[in-house]
């Protein structure tokens, strides 16, 4: 009886000893999977981080031009010209000097535009023209 329970042990622990040895080479090559996707992740978030990187996270403030078509911006500050990412944003100031809040791309030369003021001078201006006509329509 004290032999057959030995042996009966023995295989037990024999067979707990094989079905752990196949799950760690399952595991292993599971594992060589995994390592390939996490890199291929990795390597996805770098490209990503440096698209963000090249565009401003944050928004600033910029002076400048828009041009006749919107879509392009040019800084008063360095006459850099930027392409407007999204001229339905200036739409209405074609042509307008104006101080816009954006994020700039500076790989792509590219602003994208989140808020438009027009700037002081043109707004003074446009006051003018517009109680000029006032004073045409009331003659």
């Amino acid at each position: 009886m004290r032999k057959m329970i030995c042996r009966l042990m023995g295989m037990c622990f024999l067979a707990v000893s094989l079905a752990a040895a196949v799950s760690l080479a399952a595991v292993g090559q599971s594992g060589e999977t995994m390592k390939q996707d996490t890199m291929k992740q990795g390597d996805q978030m770098k490209q990503d981080n440096m698209k963000t990187d090249n565009m401003s996270k944050k928004a600033v403030s910029v002076s400048g031009k828009v041009s006749d078509d919107g879509k392009m911006f040019v800084s008063d500050k360095d006459n850099k010209t930027w392409t407007v990412s999204n001229p339905e944003a200036s739409k209405g100031h074609e042509g307008h000097h104006l101080t816009v809040k954006a994020q700039i791309d500076a790989a792509k030369n590219e602003i994208h535009i989140t808020s438009v003021k027009m700037a002081e001078g043109e707004m003074k201006d446009s006051m003018k023209n517009d109680s000029m006509k006032k004073d045409e329509m009331q003659h």
